[in-house]
């Protein structure tokens, strides 16, 4: 009875955390190419894009600097 409980509550667990992390794929005008985790915020006031790098650092760029947003698959 343990097992199929525990395969479950993984399975659960996996499909929750796999929801969490999207992953965009922004690059830039220069052709830099960053990885971000979670879809980047504009902030129009400032006309600054903020992100998440993939080693969870809080970085903003110019929105003008960036030429394509996709997600990643």
């Amino acid at each position: 009875m343990k097992k199929p409980l525990m395969c479950l509550c993984a399975g659960v667990m996996l499909f929750t955390l796999a929801g969490c992390t999207t992953d965009y794929v922004m690059t830039t005008k220069q052709g830099k190419t960053i990885v971000v985790q979670g879809k980047p915020k504009l902030d129009k006031e400032t006309g600054m894009t903020s992100y998440t790098d993939q080693d969870g650092n809080k970085r903003e760029i110019n929105s003008n600097d960036v030429a394509e947003l996709i997600e990643a698959n």
